[in-house]
């Protein structure tokens, strides 16, 4: 493995300005991929996925023997809790935008759903992808990171 010794340029102060929960779901729909994080044996699990913003709602697809299904396929009511995380920062300016959603995951069932679903999100993975996840966003906080001497219009 070869290392470049040149330095990295300086991007410069920034500024971190919160985003209401409109603007940080517009911002999360307008991207595809993001990452999912929950529990698994008591530990916290990440993984990144694609999705789909509908009607408020993230939906990704999962498949067979994955833990995001065999947790959510064995939920009480309620579902379980996650996170998802989807952000656009640029790695050289380092600036751009980060959105986390705090809510409950469930398994979606209806066939009429699960079919609509399957056609609207293709994976990206060359893997069988027979169920889909409903994440229904209970918190939803995010940041616009911009340079320091930017003006920042709410």
């Amino acid at each position: 493995m070869t290392t470049n010794n040149a330095p990295l340029p300086t991007a410069g102060p920034r500024h971190s300005a919160e985003l209401d929960s409109a603007e940080a779901l517009r911002l999360l729909g307008s991207v595809s991929l993001g990452r999912i994080v929950f529990t698994q044996h008591a530990l916290p699990t990440i993984r990144p996925v694609n999705h789909v913003l509908d009607d408020g709602d993230i939906i990704i697809r999962s498949h067979e023997g994955s833990a995001i299904t065999s947790h959510t396929r064995h939920a009480n009511g309620s579902g379980v809790v996650v996170a998802y995380e989807a952000d656009s920062i640029d790695p050289d300016t380092h600036l751009g935008w980060s959105v986390v959603v705090t809510g409950y995951a469930r398994l979606i069932t209806d066939p009429h759903e699960l079919a609509r679903y399957q056609a609207l999100l293709h994976p990206w993975v060359r893997q069988t992808m027979d169920y889909a996840v409903r994440i229904h966003p209970d918190l939803v906080t995010g940041i616009r990171l911009t340079a320091a001497d930017e003006t920042i219009s709410a």
